[in-house]
């Protein structure tokens, strides 16, 4: 009864258009302190295990150093002598979240130094809710993700694990970009000179080399926009609406053709990136599909523009990626309420919005069997509230495990290099990347919001228990 209520206060609320609140915050908040020599031991109440979907009980975690040394009944696993000890037998632990969906450095800012201390602010943020592995999907206006992942690999500052596709490639619109007053090449006359503006990929050949300047850069990830919210010339809303015509049809021109999203997913594989599109339906993600991408995202309708999916882009999802592995769908719901969801109602005449129109797409995937994975598409005022995400999943149909697995072990299973076999799980040998919460989320997922214990690689950055 009590989930219930939290879920039905929750929908009440973001029917109405609103998010939660992004939670202050300064590096002071953090509760930095590194594991003792010999190593910690948490005596664990309830240690959620994403694979048996179930809490286990009366379990002992040992850390040495940044990894996982042993975990097992409390009665069946000794303590080193020196071990510092945690009791958190009255709190549920869980693997550290991943959120496989954020833009730390959305906004434009005069300077990467800027964009750098911001994104990591923004990183801090997460990690205090609980997100210890983040994927930032996109910076159109620098490089400096690649930066501060590194800056945080080699230990110079703190931060969450991070996966980075630097600028998107290829350029995305929900309304056209002004005309310069004198001939230039795209993306610098428009008054926003970006990197992903200026990446020219309009051809196969010219979007291999776009592949290969974001590889030389650094990056883990390439990513694409597949659709774009106009028609030529705004239609129908050259204000910025997007991505509705008024009968409630979505809007979803191709913005590559098949031919470039071969292109740039073998010449990505050939350099040991994956690729990830943006793609909300119709042919642009039915060119995303069939190119061989590794994780589509927001597929909110169907590759014929249905509502709720269709036959064949089950039948495309479905097929087997180059490794034979079956590829997951990510689906943001931070980015689509809010003020979109108002603008979309008000192009739409209140037909519908891409949120409800998410919610019928997820539970048809869900139905067919298709992975789920964590992403929020938080930016800005987004980090550190997109654990509200747990109660719609719910609330669409999944039980509290299958939610949270959606972040914790199937998030980190498409995660590029070895990065996934080392998380998203609480076992012997990965990294000692945990979190906990006072209660039972597999009884009230909305625990989730409510993190009070943070620990990365065996150092605690937060402790309220």
């Amino acid at each position: 009864m009590k989930t219930l209520l939290f879920i039905a206060i929750a929908a009440a609320a973001f029917a109405q258009g609103t998010r939660p609140e992004s939670p202050s915050f300064d590096m002071s908040q953090l509760h930095m302190e590194a594991p003792p020599p010999a190593g910690v031991a948490i005596r664990a109440g309830r240690l959620f295990d994403p694979k048996a979907g179930t809490n286990l009980t009366d379990q002992l975690i040992l850390i040495k150093g940044e990894r996982i040394l042993e975990v097992g009944p409390s009665d069946r696993v000794n303590i080193p002598q020196g071990a510092r000890v945690l009791d958190l037998r009255g709190a549920t632990v869980l693997p550290g979240l991943i959120d496989r969906h954020v833009h730390l450095m959305q906004e434009q800012q005069p300077n990467d130094g800027r964009a750098a201390f911001l994104g990591l602010h923004y990183a801090l943020k997460d990690l205090n809710a609980g997100f210890t592995t983040l994927q930032d999907m996109g910076s159109a206006s620098t490089y400096a993700t690649v930066e501060l992942r590194d800056a945080i690999n080699k230990g110079l500052i703190p931060g969450p694990r991070l996966q980075v596709a630097g600028p998107q490639i290829n350029p995305r619109g929900v309304s056209y970009y002004p005309a310069p007053s004198t001939p230039s090449q795209f993306g610098f006359g428009t008054g926003l000179p970006v990197w992903q503006l200026t990446g020219n990929v309009n051809s196969p050949w010219l979007a291999r080399a776009a592949v290969r300047e974001h590889s030389h850069y650094g990056v883990d990830w390439i990513k694409i926009y597949d659709t774009e919210d106009y028609e030529g010339g705004g239609y129908p809303d050259p204000t910025g609406a997007g991505a509705f015509t008024p009968d409630g049809k979505m809007i979803n021109v191709p913005s590559l053709t098949l031919e470039e999203d071969q292109a740039i997913v073998d010449e990505a594989h050939r350099r040991g990136l994956k690729v990830a599109c943006h793609a909300y339906g119709g042919e642009g993600l039915r060119n995303c599909l069939a190119s061989g991408v590794d994780i589509p995202m927001h597929v909110i309708v169907g590759v014929t523009g249905a509502p709720g999916l269709d036959d064949e882009t089950i039948r495309l999802i479905k097929q087997p990626l180059a490794d034979g592995k079956m590829r997951p769908v990510m689906q943001t719901l931070w980015d689509l309420i809010g003020d979109l969801e108002a603008r979309d109602l008000k192009a739409t005449n209140g037909k519908t919005t891409r949120f409800r129109l998410t919610e019928m797409s997820f539970k048809r995937l869900v139905k067919e069997g298709v992975t789920e994975v964590f992403g929020s598409g938080a930016y800005t005022v987004g980090h550190g509230v997109q654990a509200f995400q747990f109660a719609y999943y719910v609330k669409w149909g999944l039980t509290p495990a299958q939610a949270l697995r959606m972040a914790t072990s199937s998030a980190a299973e498409s995660l590029n290099f070895e990065l996934g076999k080392q998380i998203g799980s609480v076992e012997k040998g990965k990294y000692a990347d945990l979190i906990a919460v006072e209660g039972d989320p597999l009884m009230d997922i909305t625990e989730t919001e409510r993190v009070k214990f943070v620990m990365k690689g065996g150092v605690i950055f937060r402790n309220d228990l």
